[in-house]
């Protein structure tokens, strides 16, 4: 019998659909607004559906109804989703439920190392965490206290040097420990025979 109504009947309401609201998935057509997952109800598109015979599902309830299961099996990114999809309906967990973990931790001791394991900066005594860590010396430093300990300028690596645990800039380290006299960024000649 010929379809006299105008377009395919939609695989969600059996209403007809019509070409300008037409999306076809699986030889079947849709309303865009019937165009939904079959577990959770999100809205799909030609990059999101996972079509399973006559039913269509986001990718992701579609993994967690015809998926792999068990240990190993992961379910997107992450792969630690413990939601078992019994909120859509899904009914997929298999095999007897596991005891909750607690929620304090089981070694309290454990997480004060953690805290106790932080770099202290040498110059002003607090935490350095990776973002703002610059070694220098063999020492952790903040960036804001890489600086030269006489002159306060602003260290890099090219020019650093350290002494007895504190940095210097080259110009300062060789002032003040540097070898003396006449050729060696001391005294000069002119200042040597005034002295004398």
């Amino acid at each position: 019998m010929p379809n006299w109504g105008g377009g395919a009947k939609c695989g969600a309401c059996e209403k007809t659909v019509y070409h300008a609201e037409e999306i076809q998935c699986n030889g079947r057509s849709f309303h865009k607004t019937c165009f939904l997952c079959m577990g959770c109800r999100k809205a799909l598109d030609s990059t999101t559906v996972a079509a399973h015979e006559s039913e269509i599902y986001c990718k992701t309830c579609y993994g967690r109804k015809y998926g792999p299961k068990g240990i190993g099996f992961g379910q997107g990114a992450g792969c630690l989703s413990t939601d078992t999809g019994d909120h859509l309906g899904l009914n997929l967990q298999q095999g007897s439920p596991k005891p909750a973990r607690p929620s304090t931790p089981t070694n309290p001791s454990k997480f004060a190392k953690k805290i106790a394991d932080v770099d202290k900066c040498p110059r002003c005594g607090k935490s350095v965490y990776a973002a703002e860590k610059i070694m220098g010396g063999g020492k952790p430093w903040h960036k804001t206290c890489f600086r030269c300990a006489i002159c306060g300028k602003s260290l890099e690596s090219t020019n650093v040097t350290d002494k007895d645990g504190e940095l210097y800039c080259k110009v300062c380290y060789a002032k003040n420990f540097g070898p003396k006299g006449i050729g060696f960024g001391g005294l000069t000649q002119v200042e040597k025979k005034e002295d004398e």
